[in-house]
């Protein structure tokens, strides 16, 4: 199924999720917004807490939002701050969305738009790991 990817609305609701956003240590709000292969899209905005390292990534809302919302994959992926300003996603949300979107899925980076597999080369997957256990690793939504 192809989906139109219209930018400019993901980047303005990814831009509105920073207002959701609960940062009261870095002060430093995030939010995301992606389309999913049904034209769905879900958002998501960090929540921090006072353990710092357990605070949650805007992605990692985005994709509870997928999940909750009844799964699917993401086909297209934007991350803003507080200013608007595009982001990157960190390490362990590079991997979230290469799970739930693949090396396909269009990343909104500051360098441009990029597939997931510029944006994390050399990727760990399901493949790894039926390759090792010989077991099929069978996601949800297929």
């Amino acid at each position: 199924m192809s989906v139109d990817i219209d930018w400019e609305a993901l980047r303005a609701k990814a831009r509105e999720l920073t207002t959701r956003a609960y940062a009261p240590y870095s002060h430093f709000p995030v939010g995301a917004a992606g389309l999913v292969d049904d034209g769905r899209v879900v958002v998501g905005c960090n929540v921090e807490n006072a353990a710092y390292g357990v605070a949650l990534c805007a992605e990692c809302g985005l994709i509870s939002d997928l999940i909750a919302g009844g799964g699917g994959r993401l086909v297209a992926f934007s991350c803003a701050n507080a200013n608007g300003d595009l982001l990157m996603p960190c390490g362990r949300c590079r991997q979230l969305l290469w799970e739930h979107g693949g090396a396909a899925l269009q990343v909104d980076t500051p360098a441009g738009v990029m597939t997931m597999d510029q944006v994390l080369p050399l990727a760990f997957g399901v493949a790894e790991l039926e390759d090792v256990t010989g077991q099929e690793v069978k996601a949800e939504d297929d």
